[in-house]
């Protein structure tokens, strides 16, 4: 065994604690406040420089390899949880209501946090290692608060790393791709508004905006299909409809308010998506003798790995569970996820690592109220994150038992 096998086996059972901790204690992003102070805490206890409240809840912590070198690499995990109820039954059930870490934030955070507890009493690298706990992942705009704080003007990094577990994929496998993986997460929404009436004794009195609706929504995937080239990726998805009340079903209504979700991983077709809602929108609604205002809010950018930094992170998974469970070609995702942001501005590889499947092939999926973190999977997480260390900053590497 490996020192790092030896400690990892002492450990596990605390690792294990601190997550299911985390768990029973879900926050939300920017709340993060009892999350953020136990990574502190730990951290510290391991010996590791803290500074705490980086864009708002987040901490930074920085271990200084004790080998020459001034190379930098910076390891990021989240810590917030999702607006939900959980299910599950389990003895660390979320204590709280309608707050649950149905995404798996909380391994994230003890993987990383397992990672800084070895690599704190076995520091046999050369140059800096920056630890990054980020708050509000799920759409509070963490990554981006972090970057205003100066995240990388106060901890500069050459290269930045992300991990993310993944349901259905086996547990401890590892995967990821160069260039896009994950698409920009953006939200749309269109106002018509027309003259309302009696629908049933005058309703060609009205300017009906529930026909503009419907044709809007057609002409949505009309977008996808004739406007963006077909190799290029593009979803456009309708995620409410509000208009009328259920208590005045013979009233046609005045104001309708409709969005949805928008995915690409292009710039170009970004901007398209954009454009073609507003003009779809206005077009729509002068053909029913009505008026159209579209808003269209950009959220996390798409997710680019970069080729160096994904040679990197297989080489990492590699030597952590055998070249037999690392997919170096795994299929790109149209989900979103806000690390994009960090990685405008650094280079770096984002990285899947199996959460498990049952036998029958089932699994309980992200952001679902039966979804749990597999504790199992810890220690090659742990694994990954210091063999990134080794790959980036470890020249000479010799890793020793604690």
């Amino acid at each position: 065994m490996t020192g790092l096998d030896q400690w990892l086996d002492q450990h596990h059972a605390e690792l294990t604690a601190i997550r299911r901790d985390i768990h029973a204690h879900p926050e939300l992003g920017l709340e993060e406040h009892r999350t953020a102070a136990l990574v502190a805490a730990k951290l510290r206890e391991w010996g590791v420089e803290v500074t705490e409240g980086v864009g708002g809840t987040g901490v930074v912590g920085v271990i200084r390899g004790r080998k020459p070198g001034q190379g930098a690499v910076g390891l990021r995990a989240d810590m917030d949880c999702l607006a939900l109820n959980e299910e599950t039954g389990l003895p660390y059930a979320s204590r709280h209501p309608g707050r649950m870490h149905a995404c798996g934030h909380d391994g994230h955070t003890t993987m990383l946090l397992g990672a800084a507890g070895y690599l704190a009493a076995n520091p046999d690298f050369g140059g800096t290692l920056n630890l990054i706990f980020q708050p509000a992942e799920e759409g509070r705009g963490g990554a981006v608060a972090m970057l205003q704080d100066g995240l990388f003007e106060r901890f500069p990094c050459d290269a930045i790393y992300g991990l993310h577990n993944s349901p259905g994929m086996a547990a401890s496998s590892f995967g990821t791709c160069n260039g896009p993986m994950l698409a920009a997460a953006d939200s749309w929404a269109v106002t018509f508004r027309g003259v309302g009436g009696h629908g049933g004794s005058q309703p060609h009195l009205s300017t009906d905006i529930t026909y503009a609706q419907a044709h809007f929504v057609l002409g949505l995937q009309g977008i996808v299909g004739r406007n963006i080239a077909p190799l290029d990726t593009a979803v456009i998805s309708v995620g409410y409809v509000h208009a009328g009340s259920t208590e005045a079903s013979n009233v046609v209504p005045s104001e309708l308010v409709i969005g949805g979700t928008a995915r690409s991983y292009s710039p170009d077709v970004r901007a398209l998506i954009e454009r073609r809602i507003a003009e779809l929108a206005t077009a729509t609604a002068q053909a029913w003798g009505c008026t159209a205002e579209a808003s269209y809010h950009r959220g996390p950018s798409a997710l680019l790995n970069q080729a160096d930094q994904v040679l990197v992170a297989l080489a990492a998974a590699t030597n952590a569970v055998g070249a037999a469970k690392v997919n170096g070609s795994l299929r790109p995702g149209t989900g979103g996820e806000d690390f994009a942001e960090m990685m405008q501005i650094r280079p770096g590889a984002f990285m899947r690592i199996g959460n498990g499947v049952e036998a029958d092939g089932s699994f309980k999926g992200l952001h679902t109220p039966l979804y749990d973190f597999n504790d199992e999977i810890i220690p090659d997480g742990v694994r990954y994150w210091v063999n990134i260390v080794k790959e980036e900053l470890g020249q000479g590497w010799q890793a020793a038992a604690a």
